[in-house]
Parts: structure tokens; C-alpha cells; sequence
């Protein structure tokens, strides 16, 4: 278990819009989910968010498993607000976390991460009534994407045009319809 606030690698942050809308819901409902396709940015848009929750990987398999044989002992182990990511994994957990925050009734003291299909799941269907809110991550909107190019650019000029993670990185994001990140980036730099 980390906290969120060591990443598992050093990358430039992109803000994303709907950072403020997560820490204001997590300032009024104990449980905040986050939904949205592969890729989405969910991990690191709540890792941004909440550097002082401690993080939790459900797709770490020994995570998993202990969340499954014991989900009281699994919850009981953690101490103060928790990032759970993939928590669709875990299912068995939402009933859990449905008592916890009754008794609790703190703001913000989870952060669940899952696909879009998470949110369907009726186990946190039934445990979400008064007790979570409920936020959908698309993939970057066109002015979070501007913003990664230019912070794509300035880190090209400024590294003799050695790529950055950043930019290695948006070279593998493509959308439907859409240019690559990495196609944008490059087409922008040959304008200036």
C-alpha cells in the first residue's frame, strides 16, 4: 500500500476539468466513485486529487485476495481516507464500506475507482443511496488536450527535442475519429 502522493513514476500532470468537481464531492459524501472508459485518466486524476489518501490497487492480486478473504480485515487495515482504484475487482467490499461509512459518516474517506460497468454493479448501486456521488471520466476534453500540448512543446524545446514521458506517452492516446495527441503535437510544432 502507498500513498497517493508517490507516484508510481514521474510524469507532467495535465489538470483535468473535473478535479474541482471531485474535491467538492468529497467534501460532502463519504464515497466518491469514479467511472469511465480504459484510459481515462482515472487513477491519476484521484492520485492528483487526494495526495494524502493512502492508495490501494485492486488489481494488485494480493490486494485483491486479501479484500476477498477478509473484507473486514482488509478495510480495518487501512488508516484515514483511502483511494480503492479497480474497485470493481472487489465487489464483496461495497457492504463493507456501506457500514463503515454509517458509522463513520466522514466526507471523502473513499475514493473508488472502476469502468464504466462499475457503476452498475448492484452491490454499489444499493450501497451508494445518500452515502456516494457519483462522477463519469471521459477521456481529455480538446482544451485539456491543448494544454498537454502545450506543455508537450515546451518540454521538447527545453530537452533539445528528446521526447518526454509526456510526450511519449500522448503518442499512444488516440480516440475514435481523432488524430493521435502525439499527430496534434507535432502538426502544432510545425506551424510555429
Amino acid at each position: 500500500m502507498q500513498t497517493a502522493e508517490q507516484p508510481d513514476t514521474i510524469m507532467a500532470y495535465i489538470p483535468r476539468n473535473a478535479e474541482p468537481g471531485i474535491q467538492y464531492l468529497a467534501s460532502g459524501y463519504p464515497v466518491v466513485v469514479v467511472t469511465g472508459p480504459r484510459q481515462s485518466g482515472k487513477s491519476t486524476l484521484v492520485k492528483h486529487a487526494f495526495p494524502d489518501h493512502h492508495y490501494v490497487s485492486l488489481e494488485d492480486l494480493d490486494q485483491r485476495e486479501l479484500a476477498e478473504l477478509d473484507p473486514r480485515g482488509f478495510l480495518n487495515q487501512l488508516s484515514g481516507s483511502t483511494i480503492l482504484d479497480e474497485a470493481q475487482h472487489c465487489p464483496a467490499l461495497f457492504s463493507y464500506i456501506q457500514t463503515r461509512v454509517d458509522e463513520r459518516q466522514q466526507p471523502g474517506e473513499f475514493i473508488l475507482t472502476g469502468s464504466q460497468q462499475f457503476g452498475l454493479l448492484p452491490g454499489i448501486t444499493q450501497s451508494r443511496a445518500g452515502r456516494a456521488a457519483l462522477l463519469t471520466l471521459l477521456p481529455m476534453t480538446y482544451g485539456e488536450l491543448g494544454y498537454a500540448k502545450k506543455l508537450a512543446r515546451t518540454s521538447i524545446k527545453h530537452s533539445l527535442m528528446v521526447p518526454s514521458p509526456l510526450f511519449t506517452t500522448a503518442c499512444l492516446i488516440r480516440t475514435p475519429g481523432m488524430k493521435t495527441m502525439c499527430e496534434l503535437i507535432l502538426n502544432e510544432m510545425s506551424d510555429n
